[in-house]
Protein backbone atom coordinates (compact mmCIF):
# COMPACT_ATOMS: atom_id res chain seq x y z
CA UNK A 1 0.00 0.00 0.00
CA UNK A 2 1.63 3.13 -0.83
CA UNK A 3 1.93 6.26 1.40
CA UNK A 4 1.48 10.26 0.14
CA UNK A 5 2.10 13.38 2.36
CA UNK A 6 0.40 16.30 1.25
CA UNK A 7 1.03 19.76 2.50
CA UNK A 8 -1.99 21.96 2.11
CA UNK A 9 -4.79 18.96 2.77
CA UNK A 10 -7.24 21.23 3.94
CA UNK A 11 -7.63 23.49 1.05
CA UNK A 12 -9.98 22.86 -2.42
CA UNK A 13 -7.11 20.49 -3.69
CA UNK A 14 -5.94 18.32 -1.03
CA UNK A 15 -9.50 17.64 -0.27
CA UNK A 16 -9.92 15.62 -3.49
CA UNK A 17 -6.73 14.80 -3.56
CA UNK A 18 -6.98 13.14 -0.25
CA UNK A 19 -10.26 11.55 -1.68
CA UNK A 20 -8.79 10.12 -4.86
CA UNK A 21 -5.84 8.54 -3.03
CA UNK A 22 -7.60 6.70 -0.51
CA UNK A 23 -10.26 5.45 -3.21
CA UNK A 24 -6.86 4.08 -4.92
CA UNK A 25 -5.62 2.11 -1.68
CA UNK A 26 -2.95 5.15 -0.23
CA UNK A 27 -2.65 5.69 3.52
CA UNK A 28 -2.69 9.45 3.27
CA UNK A 29 -0.38 11.84 6.00
CA UNK A 30 -1.61 15.90 5.28
CA UNK A 31 0.18 19.02 6.99
CA UNK A 32 -2.24 21.47 8.72
CA UNK A 33 -1.23 24.70 10.51
CA UNK A 34 -2.62 24.50 14.10
CA UNK A 35 -4.73 27.78 14.90
CA UNK A 36 -7.27 27.79 17.07
CA UNK A 37 -9.98 26.78 14.79
CA UNK A 38 -9.85 23.12 14.65
CA UNK A 39 -13.10 22.97 11.74
CA UNK A 40 -11.83 21.32 8.89
CA UNK A 41 -15.12 21.34 6.46
CA UNK A 42 -13.68 19.93 3.29
CA UNK A 43 -12.38 16.72 4.61
CA UNK A 44 -15.60 16.34 7.06
CA UNK A 45 -16.79 13.34 5.04
CA UNK A 46 -13.55 11.48 5.56
CA UNK A 47 -13.52 12.39 9.28
CA UNK A 48 -16.84 10.70 10.02
CA UNK A 49 -15.33 7.74 8.05
CA UNK A 50 -14.39 5.64 11.23
CA UNK A 51 -12.64 2.72 9.07
CA UNK A 52 -10.21 6.05 7.46
CA UNK A 53 -9.81 8.72 9.78
CA UNK A 54 -6.83 7.93 12.55
CA UNK A 55 -6.50 4.22 10.07
CA UNK A 56 -5.39 5.43 7.00
CA UNK A 57 -5.59 9.21 6.56
CA UNK A 58 -3.58 11.28 9.36
CA UNK A 59 -3.25 14.71 9.94
CA UNK A 60 0.17 16.16 11.38
CA UNK A 61 0.57 19.76 12.86
CA UNK A 62 3.55 21.73 11.15
CA UNK A 63 4.39 25.17 9.43
CA UNK A 64 5.97 25.56 5.78
CA UNK A 65 8.52 26.90 7.44
CA UNK A 66 9.05 24.57 10.11
CA UNK A 67 12.04 22.23 8.52
CA UNK A 68 12.59 20.21 11.50
CA UNK A 69 8.55 19.27 12.40
CA UNK A 70 8.34 18.59 8.30
CA UNK A 71 11.89 16.83 8.28
CA UNK A 72 10.23 14.56 11.30
CA UNK A 73 6.99 14.05 9.80
CA UNK A 74 8.49 12.76 6.36
CA UNK A 75 10.55 10.09 8.38
CA UNK A 76 8.21 8.78 10.36
CA UNK A 77 5.04 8.18 7.64
CA UNK A 78 8.23 7.01 5.18
CA UNK A 79 6.19 8.95 2.19
CA UNK A 80 6.30 7.13 -1.02
CA UNK A 81 4.91 10.60 -2.47
CA UNK A 82 5.02 13.96 -1.91
CA UNK A 83 2.06 16.40 -3.17
CA UNK A 84 2.89 20.04 -1.90
CA UNK A 85 -0.13 22.05 -2.42
CA UNK A 86 0.40 24.33 0.66
CA UNK A 87 1.31 28.29 0.06
CA UNK A 88 -0.30 31.76 0.39
CA UNK A 89 -2.37 30.64 -2.87
CA UNK A 90 -4.38 34.08 -3.44
CA UNK A 91 -2.87 36.27 -5.92
CA UNK A 92 -5.36 39.19 -5.20
CA UNK A 93 -4.02 39.32 -1.64
CA UNK A 94 -0.34 38.93 -2.42
CA UNK A 95 -0.31 42.52 -3.35
CA UNK A 96 -1.31 43.22 0.57
CA UNK A 97 1.16 40.52 2.29
CA UNK A 98 3.82 40.11 -0.20
CA UNK A 99 6.53 38.90 2.16
CA UNK A 100 4.54 36.49 3.79
CA UNK A 101 2.81 35.02 0.05
CA UNK A 102 7.15 34.68 -0.87
CA UNK A 103 8.16 33.18 2.57
CA UNK A 104 5.56 30.19 2.07
CA UNK A 105 5.05 30.19 -1.04
CA UNK A 106 8.74 30.39 -2.43
CA UNK A 107 10.79 29.45 0.23
CA UNK A 108 8.29 26.98 1.93
CA UNK A 109 9.14 25.26 -1.32
CA UNK A 110 12.71 25.46 -1.45
CA UNK A 111 12.59 24.04 2.47
CA UNK A 112 10.95 21.06 1.43
CA UNK A 113 13.37 20.31 -1.29
CA UNK A 114 16.24 20.50 1.32
CA UNK A 115 14.61 17.81 3.09
CA UNK A 116 13.98 15.78 0.49
CA UNK A 117 17.62 16.01 -0.99
CA UNK A 118 18.50 14.29 2.63
CA UNK A 119 16.58 12.25 3.11
CA UNK A 120 17.51 8.45 3.19
CA UNK A 121 14.88 7.22 1.09
CA UNK A 122 13.34 9.92 -1.37
CA UNK A 123 10.36 9.97 -1.96
CA UNK A 124 8.34 11.43 -5.25
CA UNK A 125 7.39 14.89 -5.53
CA UNK A 126 5.30 17.15 -7.53
CA UNK A 127 4.68 20.49 -7.06
CA UNK A 128 1.68 22.87 -7.48
CA UNK A 129 2.45 25.63 -9.61
CA UNK A 130 0.57 28.06 -11.43
CA UNK A 131 -0.59 29.42 -14.70
CA UNK A 132 0.67 33.06 -12.89
CA UNK A 133 4.37 31.95 -13.46
CA UNK A 134 3.83 33.70 -17.35
CA UNK A 135 2.25 36.53 -16.22
CA UNK A 136 1.61 39.00 -19.53
CA UNK A 137 3.05 35.94 -22.06
CA UNK A 138 3.63 37.14 -25.86
CA UNK A 139 1.42 34.19 -27.27
CA UNK A 140 -1.90 32.96 -26.20
CA UNK A 141 -1.78 28.93 -25.34
CA UNK A 142 1.47 28.84 -23.03
CA UNK A 143 3.02 25.46 -22.90
CA UNK A 144 6.10 24.10 -20.71
CA UNK A 145 8.66 26.06 -22.82
CA UNK A 146 6.92 29.31 -22.72
CA UNK A 147 8.89 31.78 -20.66
CA UNK A 148 8.04 32.90 -17.38
CA UNK A 149 7.34 36.77 -16.86
CA UNK A 150 5.50 36.84 -13.49
CA UNK A 151 3.65 40.07 -12.63
CA UNK A 152 2.04 39.52 -9.22
CA UNK A 153 3.97 38.94 -6.10
CA UNK A 154 2.34 35.22 -6.12
CA UNK A 155 3.32 34.84 -9.45
CA UNK A 156 6.92 35.68 -9.03
CA UNK A 157 7.14 33.42 -5.63
CA UNK A 158 5.41 30.53 -7.94
CA UNK A 159 8.20 31.33 -10.66
CA UNK A 160 10.68 30.77 -7.87
CA UNK A 161 9.51 27.70 -6.39
CA UNK A 162 8.61 25.97 -9.51
CA UNK A 163 12.33 26.53 -11.08
CA UNK A 164 13.56 25.51 -8.01
CA UNK A 165 12.19 21.72 -8.41
CA UNK A 166 13.20 21.75 -11.92
CA UNK A 167 16.85 23.08 -10.58
CA UNK A 168 16.87 20.13 -8.32
CA UNK A 169 15.62 17.38 -10.54
CA UNK A 170 18.43 18.27 -12.59
CA UNK A 171 21.14 18.75 -10.06
CA UNK A 172 20.60 16.35 -7.32
CA UNK A 173 18.43 13.41 -9.02
CA UNK A 174 14.84 14.02 -7.20
CA UNK A 175 12.07 13.00 -8.89
CA UNK A 176 10.02 16.54 -9.09
CA UNK A 177 7.78 17.46 -11.38
CA UNK A 178 5.45 20.64 -11.63
CA UNK A 179 1.89 20.65 -12.05
CA UNK A 180 1.75 23.98 -13.92
CA UNK A 181 -2.19 24.23 -13.18
CA UNK A 182 -4.43 26.99 -14.76
CA UNK A 183 -7.54 28.10 -12.61
CA UNK A 184 -9.28 25.42 -11.33
CA UNK A 185 -12.33 25.88 -9.33
CA UNK A 186 -15.55 23.80 -7.38
CA UNK A 187 -18.28 23.76 -4.63
CA UNK A 188 -15.20 23.94 -2.41
CA UNK A 189 -13.21 27.00 -3.88
CA UNK A 190 -12.33 29.51 -1.02
CA UNK A 191 -15.09 32.26 -0.46
CA UNK A 192 -12.40 34.80 -1.48
CA UNK A 193 -11.62 33.97 -4.80
CA UNK A 194 -14.01 35.23 -7.55
CA UNK A 195 -15.68 32.40 -8.98
CA UNK A 196 -17.21 31.72 -5.47
CA UNK A 197 -17.93 35.26 -4.85
CA UNK A 198 -20.23 34.62 -8.24
CA UNK A 199 -21.61 31.48 -7.00
CA UNK A 200 -22.52 32.42 -3.72
CA UNK A 201 -24.60 35.61 -4.43
CA UNK A 202 -26.11 34.01 -7.55
CA UNK A 203 -27.42 31.49 -4.90
CA UNK A 204 -27.81 33.79 -1.78
CA UNK A 205 -30.10 36.45 -4.27
CA UNK A 206 -31.94 33.55 -5.85
CA UNK A 207 -32.73 32.74 -1.91
CA UNK A 208 -33.98 36.59 -1.16
CA UNK A 209 -31.06 38.14 -0.43
CA UNK A 210 -30.96 42.21 -1.54
CA UNK A 211 -27.26 42.31 -1.29
CA UNK A 212 -25.26 43.37 -4.46
CA UNK A 213 -22.45 41.65 -5.49
CA UNK A 214 -19.14 43.74 -5.60
CA UNK A 215 -16.84 42.30 -8.13
CA UNK A 216 -13.28 44.58 -10.32
CA UNK A 217 -12.92 43.95 -13.69
CA UNK A 218 -15.35 42.19 -15.46
CA UNK A 219 -13.21 41.89 -18.52
CA UNK A 220 -10.45 39.75 -17.32
CA UNK A 221 -10.32 36.35 -18.65
CA UNK A 222 -8.86 32.95 -17.30
CA UNK A 223 -8.88 29.43 -18.28
CA UNK A 224 -11.19 27.66 -15.82
CA UNK A 225 -11.39 23.96 -15.21
CA UNK A 226 -12.83 21.39 -12.41
CA UNK A 227 -10.58 20.54 -9.45
CA UNK A 228 -11.19 16.67 -9.17
CA UNK A 229 -9.63 16.61 -12.75
CA UNK A 230 -6.75 18.83 -12.15
CA UNK A 231 -5.85 16.58 -8.75
CA UNK A 232 -6.25 13.44 -10.99
CA UNK A 233 -3.71 14.88 -13.53
CA UNK A 234 -1.29 15.73 -10.41
CA UNK A 235 -1.59 11.75 -9.39
CA UNK A 236 -0.67 10.67 -12.88
CA UNK A 237 2.69 12.71 -12.96
CA UNK A 238 4.30 10.71 -9.83
CA UNK A 239 3.01 7.15 -11.85
CA UNK A 240 5.76 8.18 -14.84
CA UNK A 241 8.58 6.04 -15.42
CA UNK A 242 10.86 9.57 -15.13
CA UNK A 243 9.91 13.04 -13.77
CA UNK A 244 8.56 16.31 -15.79
CA UNK A 245 6.68 19.44 -16.04
CA UNK A 246 3.23 19.22 -17.27
CA UNK A 247 0.45 21.72 -17.86
CA UNK A 248 -3.15 20.92 -16.61
CA UNK A 249 -5.77 23.39 -18.55
CA UNK A 250 -8.43 23.50 -20.91
CA UNK A 251 -7.12 25.52 -23.41
CA UNK A 252 -10.16 27.92 -23.32
CA UNK A 253 -10.33 31.26 -22.43
CA UNK A 254 -13.43 33.02 -20.56
CA UNK A 255 -14.15 36.23 -19.13
CA UNK A 256 -15.68 36.67 -15.59
CA UNK A 257 -18.74 38.29 -17.63
CA UNK A 258 -19.19 34.50 -19.27
CA UNK A 259 -18.88 33.20 -15.93
CA UNK A 260 -21.23 36.01 -14.03
CA UNK A 261 -23.46 34.67 -17.37
CA UNK A 262 -23.66 30.95 -16.45
CA UNK A 263 -24.01 31.33 -12.72
CA UNK A 264 -26.90 33.99 -12.99
CA UNK A 265 -28.53 32.02 -15.54
CA UNK A 266 -28.45 29.11 -13.36
CA UNK A 267 -31.46 30.70 -11.21
CA UNK A 268 -32.81 32.50 -13.84
CA UNK A 269 -31.59 35.89 -12.99
CA UNK A 270 -29.91 38.84 -15.21
CA UNK A 271 -26.59 39.25 -13.63
CA UNK A 272 -26.27 43.18 -14.55
CA UNK A 273 -29.75 43.89 -12.23
CA UNK A 274 -27.85 42.28 -8.99
CA UNK A 275 -23.70 42.81 -9.70
CA UNK A 276 -21.78 46.56 -9.04
CA UNK A 277 -18.01 47.37 -9.98
CA UNK A 278 -16.12 47.98 -7.21
CA UNK A 279 -12.36 49.87 -7.51
CA UNK A 280 -11.14 48.23 -4.38
CA UNK A 281 -11.42 44.88 -6.34
CA UNK A 282 -9.13 46.03 -9.32
CA UNK A 283 -5.71 44.23 -9.09
CA UNK A 284 -2.25 47.11 -9.25
CA UNK A 285 -1.63 44.53 -12.14
CA UNK A 286 -3.35 42.17 -14.31
CA UNK A 287 -1.99 39.10 -16.28
CA UNK A 288 -2.95 38.67 -19.79
CA UNK A 289 -4.20 35.76 -22.37
CA UNK A 290 -3.28 33.29 -19.71
CA UNK A 291 -4.69 30.23 -21.81
CA UNK A 292 -3.00 26.68 -20.90
CA UNK A 293 -1.78 23.79 -23.87
CA UNK A 294 -1.70 20.66 -22.01
CA UNK A 295 -1.30 19.17 -25.07
CA UNK A 296 1.63 17.25 -23.41
CA UNK A 297 -0.24 16.30 -20.25
CA UNK A 298 -2.60 14.15 -22.81
CA UNK A 299 -0.45 12.94 -24.78
CA UNK A 300 2.08 11.06 -22.11
CA UNK A 301 -0.13 11.49 -19.00
CA UNK A 302 -3.76 10.69 -20.67
CA UNK A 303 -5.33 13.50 -19.21
CA UNK A 304 -7.99 15.58 -20.75
CA UNK A 305 -10.25 18.06 -18.68
CA UNK A 306 -14.01 17.18 -19.52
CA UNK A 307 -16.17 19.95 -17.42
CA UNK A 308 -16.81 22.97 -19.36
CA UNK A 309 -17.70 26.57 -18.38
CA UNK A 310 -21.34 26.52 -18.20
CA UNK A 311 -20.82 22.93 -16.30
CA UNK A 312 -18.84 24.25 -13.74
CA UNK A 313 -20.76 27.41 -12.85
CA UNK A 314 -23.75 25.31 -12.34
CA UNK A 315 -21.64 22.96 -10.11
CA UNK A 316 -21.24 25.22 -7.89
CA UNK A 317 -24.19 27.19 -7.52
CA UNK A 318 -26.50 24.37 -7.21
CA UNK A 319 -23.90 23.40 -4.03
CA UNK A 320 -24.18 27.30 -2.98
CA UNK A 321 -28.14 26.80 -3.15
CA UNK A 322 -28.18 23.24 -0.85
CA UNK A 323 -26.02 25.37 1.38
CA UNK A 324 -28.26 27.55 2.55
CA UNK A 325 -31.37 25.90 2.31
CA UNK A 326 -29.33 23.44 4.73
CA UNK A 327 -29.31 26.23 7.10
Amino acid sequence: MPTALITGITGQDGSYLSELLLEKGYTVHGLVRRSSNTARVRLDSLFADKSTYEERLFLHYAELDDATTIRRILIRCQADEVYHLAGQSHVGASFDIPETTCQFTAMGTLKLLEILRDLEKRPRLVHISSSEVFGRPDHSLQNERTPMRPVTPYGIAKAFATQMVSLYRESFDLFACNAICYNHESPRRGESFVTRKITRAAAAIASGSTEKLKLGSLDSTRDWGYAPEYVEGMWRMLQQPTADDYILATGTSHSIEEFLNAAFECVDLNWRDHVVQDARYMRPSEVSQLVGDAHKARSILGWTPQTQLNELAHLMVNADLLRISSL
